[in-house]
């Protein structure tokens, strides 16, 4: 593996990266999405193993590969499991050419103050220790904004980049993941709070230090091109959040240097109960729609 060529592919590359990292919290829901009801499973290592045997049918498919693909984010129990017999995140990588991401959070907190931030992560430094010796190129963590309570959106921008410090000090990549919710009613407001809060914690970070972020579709077009353009961001990746596939990719190739990392406006087509032919076609045309969309706009070195 090199680590080289990994930042030089996230970096420059045209694609997008696939979210695949539903985690317990979200599993039944993505599970039933897929066809697959709960009365399939009766315990969480049968659930898993539901879950774990729909993303290894997406890797494996003939689509998805690096033409397309720049990398996918992994649920923990993904990265420990296999597909076709070889460690995920090294399947990705030596077979596929896909850039393996880790997801670390452990998901949100109760909200306060218009926010959720993320729960403690007691076992982070081990999770980050294990992630490496996985191969695992960076981590996602996700937490969420309601509304636009500037304390509440400063606290939550400062934890993502105090959790990403770390991650940075043990040789990975943080995506930082500020979400902000597609039904807020004051959704423009939240996303000018929250980009001024990155901006002044992207301020403080040391001059050789890069993170990636991973935001929201803006109401404005266009908004966020002082993050894609910013020396220490390595790129700027946008969350679908809710959105179907035709309005994520439309709002998408409206923004200029944002690549997708979508989860349900990839999967949402997607039936466990799909022959492989049928299964392989809907992956594919969603992969062909979600690309389209992130290389409308120019490459970050274009638009920089």
């Amino acid at each position: 593996m090199s680590k080289s060529e990994q930042r030089t592919k996230i970096s420059n590359g045209k694609g997008f990266i696939a979210a695949l990292d539903q985690s317990g919290g979200s599993t039944p829901k993505a599970l039933k999405n897929y066809g697959v009801e709960e009365s399939a499973y009766s315990n969480d290592d049968e659930m898993f193993a539901k879950v774990h045997e729909m993303r290894s049918r997406i890797i494996t498919a003939p689509a998805f590969n690096d033409d397309k693909i720049l990398g996918a984010i992994l649920f923990e129990k993904t990265m420990d499991s296999a597909v076709e017999g070889t460690p995920t995140a090294q399947y990705l990588w030596d077979t596929l050419g896909v850039v393996p991401f880790l997801k670390i959070d452990k998901g949100l907190a109760d909200e306060e103050d218009d926010v959720q931030m993320m729960k403690p992560m007691p076992e982070l430094e081990a999770l980050l220790s294990r992630a490496n010796a996985a191969g695992i190129f960076g981590t996602k963590m996700r937490s969420v904004i309601n509304s636009a309570s500037p304390s509440g959106i400063a606290a939550n921008v400062a934890q993502q980049f105090e959790v990403a410090k770390v991650i940075l000090a043990s040789g990975l990549m943080p995506i930082i993941e500020p979400e902000v919710n597609i039904n807020a009613p004051d959704k423009a407001e939240c996303e000018a709070l929250l980009k001024a809060e990155i901006l002044k914690q992207l301020d403080a970070l040391p001059d050789d230090q890069q993170i990636m972020l991973k935001l929201t579709l803006p109401e404005a077009a266009n908004f966020y091109a002082e993050l894609v353009a910013h020396d220490k961001v390595m790129r700027v990746v946008a969350l679908s959040g809710g959105y179907d596939l035709s309005e994520a990719c439309n709002r998408l190739s409206q923004n200029d240097g944002m690549i997708a990392s979508f989860s349900r406006a990839l999967t949402n087509n997607l039936q466990a109960s799909q022959s492989d032919e049928e299964f392989n076609s809907a992956l594919s045309n969603a992969i062909d729609k979600i690309c389209a969309a992130s290389v409308n706009g120019n490459a970050k070195t274009q638009a920089a």
